[in-house]
């Protein structure tokens, strides 16, 4: 006999209630976005007019953006910032799914190239707030990845080296602070050093113009190994630290390394690891040795193992190993961008349509790292990387009910918040910076 219940089963739901806002701290990302002018920059600078779609692309962009950084993936998400009185927070009209789509489909290469100038202005302005690098070190981490599509209708999409059906974009990331600096979206198929060369060069100047007037170092792995590539970074002054494959002339290089000459460094229980230097092409060539040590180990893998990287930092070979192995930090961020985002797939069957969209998952992962930043959150204050879904979870997902009280617009957020702190000094260093 089923008891009767005087709990959940009496709770009633309905959807009526035109004041509540599902994710209220959209309101700081709104606030930094309306200090940076970004609805105005995006109007000047991505010129559609004549295209179906195209008018008043700022707020067309801005729809998208800040549905991604409620963390939601798709277009037709959108209708997220449409409920209740969500839009009052976001400082713009929000936009239909359907005028979205249309949007998107109506760019083309040169617009893209408007779009990634946008991001670079962008920059340039939070980094005039504070939040740039200044005249210190400014170490990027470049490396591509793979945006994952589903269904066979996808200009551009491919398979590529790791058999997944999608595009393989550029990107370069800030290693303090998470932030991507520059992205460049290809097709599925195409090489890891596919205008890397190029895409360096813009990418520095990006940085210089934004504003980093200090020594300015770039991480790869061996796939970004190429000498036009490090020519190039030689003659624009910015140090370099690449990975290097292993071929027969580095294997004989790392081979005439006397044994006296490897330093012992710390490795995890059960093996070992030692660093080593020559030259190589008359380059610095850096080497990492690592094997196993138990016994059984021994026997199964007796030979060391070499990691090999060229650079030209001036420090100590441990010190350019320790430093070189932390290029590993970027993969921290590439996923964040996709899990916090919204870049784990791509939505639409149109190449321009897509790299306008990984367009906007840059802008909506930076908007994320910059709140955090300028809003001098607690775990931005110990140096820590926050992971987009902290954040979100901490700042941007609480609940709220917009109402006015004494004529101040008001938002009413639940009590025993346990970031209700946070959340209002980060209100309130966004809203002094200048506008």
């Amino acid at each position: 006999m089923r008891a009767v219940s005087r709990g959940l089963d009496r709770i009633d739901a309905t959807f009526d209630d035109p004041n509540l806002v599902a994710n209220a701290g959209l309101l700081l990302v709104a606030t930094l976005v309306q200090r940076l002018g970004l609805e105005a920059l995006i109007n000047d600078r991505v010129r559609l007019e004549g295209r179906v779609g195209g008018a008043r692309p700022g707020r067309k962009v801005l729809t998208m953006v800040h549905t991604l950084v409620a963390g939601h993936s798709h277009i037709d998400h959108v209708d997220v910032l449409r409920a209740g009185a969500t839009e009052a927070v976001l400082g713009h009209r929000v936009m239909a799914p359907s005028t979205v789509g249309t949007f998107l489909r109506s760019f083309t290469f040169g617009h893209i190239r408007q779009f990634d100038a946008v991001i670079a202005e962008t920059i340039r302005r939070v980094w005039a707030l504070g939040a740039g690098p200044g005249g210190d070190r400014l170490v990027i981490d470049i490396d591509s990845t793979i945006t994952e599509v589903h269904g066979k209708a996808k200009q551009g999409a491919s398979y590529g080296y790791t058999r997944v059906l999608g595009y393989h974009p550029l990107l370069a990331t800030r290693a303090d602070t998470g932030e991507v600096l520059h992205v460049r979206t290809r097709k599925g198929s195409a090489n890891t050093q596919r205008g890397a060369k190029r895409f360096v060069e813009e990418l520095i100047a990006r940085v210089r113009r934004a504003g980093a007037t200090g020594e300015v170092v770039v991480r790869a792995d061996s796939g970004f190994y190429a000498a036009k590539t490090i020519t190039a970074l030689g003659a624009l002054n910015v140090r370099y630290s690449i990975t290097i494959p292993q071929n027969q002339g580095v294997k004989t290089a790392i081979a005439g390394i006397a044994e006296d000459a490897w330093v012992d460094i710390v490795y995890p229980d059960g093996g070992a690891a030692q660093v080593g230097e020559c030259r190589y092409k008359n380059r610095r060539l850096v080497v990492r040795r690592t094997r196993l040590t138990g016994r059984q180990q021994q026997q199964l893998w007796p030979d060391w193992r070499h990691h090999a990287f060229v650079t030209d930092l001036k420090i100590d070979k441990v010190d350019a190993d320790v430093f070189h192995r932390h290029h590993a930090v970027v993969e921290l961020n590439i996923r964040d961008l996709k899990e916090g985002a919204g870049l784990e797939h791509v939505p639409s069957g149109h190449f321009h349509a897509n790299a306008a969209w990984i367009c906007c998952a840059v802008l909506a992962h930076n908007l994320i790292r910059w709140t955090a930043t300028l809003g001098a959150t607690d775990d931005q204050d110990s140096g820590r990387l926050v992971v987009a879904r902290t954040i979100r979870t901490q700042l941007l997902a609480v609940p709220g009910r917009l109402v006015n009280r004494g004529g101040t617009p008001t938002l009413r957020l639940p009590t025993n918040w346990p970031w209700a702190d946070t959340f209002h000094r980060a209100l309130a260093a966004l809203r002094a910076l200048p506008d």
